[in-house]
């Protein structure tokens, strides 16, 4: 049997790997948590790059592109998202899309993003998206996971090692909206742990 219950929480319960109940709830609030629009959640995508590139000391870089069909991806240069191997050899990533952060949710001394909106964490920008894809590349490997509506659709797969490490999400929102559909050019600073850059996607 799988130990991963006994892991340390820091963000994430490693015991618990989907949260439907937590995911249908951010769906059913859209009023919450879908109030910032696309903007809100590239910050909320953004701001984990930060939080690691400030737990190891350094500044990071985070690339976003936002695509024609209104898909985007934000791709870092961090150590990848944690990915543990169990004494039984399964791969287990810490289940940041599905589950909810411990640091944010029922908390009232949240911390607020650039926009001045609360952060929730990934899971409601894996909830509220159609379709996310979560890729990591550590220095022990690479995988990657598809969601629909913050629930995995495809298992973990492992990727090639291409000499990176880092993490690329890209994400569909279900329900776009025409405003607050950018970022400021206020919040490529925002971070002082990350340099943002914009990277314009093909027509």
């Amino acid at each position: 049997m799988d130990n991963n219950a006994a892991w340390v929480v820091t963000t994430h319960d490693w015991a618990i790997s989907v949260d439907e109940d937590h995911l249908e709830h951010i769906r059913q609030n859209p009023a919450i948590y879908a109030q910032g629009g696309l903007r809100h959640m590239m910050l909320e995508v953004l701001a984990y790059a930060a939080d690691e590139a400030t737990a190891a000391g350094r500044v990071g870089t985070a690339t976003v592109t936002v695509r024609p069909d209104g898909s985007v991806s934000i791709r870092d240069d961090g150590r990848g998202t944690d990915t543990r191997r169990t004494p039984q050899g399964h791969i287990i990533r810490k289940p940041v899309m599905a589950t909810r952060d411990v640091r944010f949710f029922d908390n009232p001394d949240r911390s607020v993003l650039p926009d001045g909106l609360p952060r929730w964490g990934m899971s409601v920008v894996a909830a509220l998206s159609s379709t996310l894809i979560h890729q990591n590349r550590r220095a022990s490997g690479g995988w990657i996971q598809t969601y629909h509506h913050g629930m995995p659709a495809t298992e973990l797969i492992e990727i090639a090692d291409d000499g990176t490490t880092g993490t690329t999400v890209t994400f569909t929102l279900e329900t776009p909206t025409d405003t607050h559909r950018s970022l400021r050019p206020s919040d490529r600073s925002a971070f002082s742990s990350l340099r943002v850059s914009l990277d314009d996607a093909p027509s």
